[in-house]
């Protein structure tokens, strides 16, 4: 709940600033070994998707969310990128 209200506050840094950044590639790669440690073949493979995809998510959320920022505002803007978010997590767990 914090990560939904926080995300709107403008004091909030970006996600692409060193502490923000570092600490999403360090839970991409954790929880993409998590996820797939019970095959330990492939344990590595799975904290690199990790990193990867925390990488991606940055980089990525925040050029559309800029975007949508213009077009629809600061909060609406927000909402989505949430509901995305979420959506995208749960589609990639269940699977």
């Amino acid at each position: 709940m914090a990560e939904l209200i926080g995300d709107m506050l403008p004091q909030i840094p970006s996600r692409t600033s060193p502490p923000a950044l570092i600490a999403r590639i360090l839970s991409g790669g954790i929880v993409g070994w998590f996820i797939t440690a019970p095959n330990s073949s492939v344990a590595l493979v799975g904290a690199l998707l990790g990193v990867v995809g925390a990488l991606v998510g940055a980089y990525g959320a925040r050029t559309v969310r800029i975007a949508a920022i213009e077009r629809i505002g600061a909060i609406p803007a927000a909402l989505v990128e949430d509901v995305v978010a979420i959506a995208l997590a749960a589609l990639i767990v269940i699977r």
